[in-house]
């Protein structure tokens, strides 16, 4: 008899950063670190599933920071949500995946300034703590499922234990259940 794979607590919703229509047919959620090579890895991965499934997948990023084994990846968390508040999430994710190794607090804000975003707007995100308690509410989803390190994915609702590369995990979405 094989075990059931852990389900997401909460799939997909309004909260959520996505790529791709909620009513996809597929759907993926990456726990994410910034500052982990892994997760920098696999990003490329994730963007060439986008591109073969199209409007056939939903993917959604939340941050699982792991601030003792990467120093900068809250504040790296907290920027790119505080750039998600001016509607910026993506390419500020995008962004702070292709300079992973340029994270201080100058570094991430002239990422944003780049975008472009509204600074006074994006400073008074990361001051009010608003950025911030997002970053939170993604850790206490990550508890509630169970996370333990970057990254973790979950195909159609379902834990992936699998290999980390495009075609394991396009064979693991297009196989499994709809959740």
């Amino acid at each position: 008899m094989s075990e059931q794979l852990p389900e997401l607590v909460l799939p997909i919703e309004e909260r959520d950063h996505t790529v791709g229509p909620r009513s996809a047919r597929y759907t993926l959620v990456e726990y994410g670190d910034f500052e982990s090579p892994d997760c920098r890895n696999v990003s490329g991965t994730v963007r060439e599933l986008i591109r073969e499934l199209g409007d056939d997948l939903c993917f959604a990023f939340r941050n699982f920071p792991q601030p003792k084994r990467h120093p900068r990846s809250q504040t790296a968390a907290e920027a790119v949500e505080a750039a998600g508040l001016q509607d910026k999430f993506w390419l500020m994710h995008d962004r702070t995946f292709d300079h992973q190794g340029e994270l201080s607090d100058r570094e991430l804000r002239e990422l944003a300034r780049g975008l472009p975003v509204d600074m006074a707007v994006f400073e008074r995100n990361l001051a009010s703590g608003e950025a911030r308690q997002r970053v939170r509410e993604d850790l206490e989803l990550a508890e509630e499922d169970g996370v333990g390190d970057t990254p973790t994915f979950f195909v159609n609702g379902l834990l992936y234990t699998g290999q980390y590369e495009f075609l394991p995990l396009l064979q693991a979405l297009q196989q499994a259940p709809k959740h």
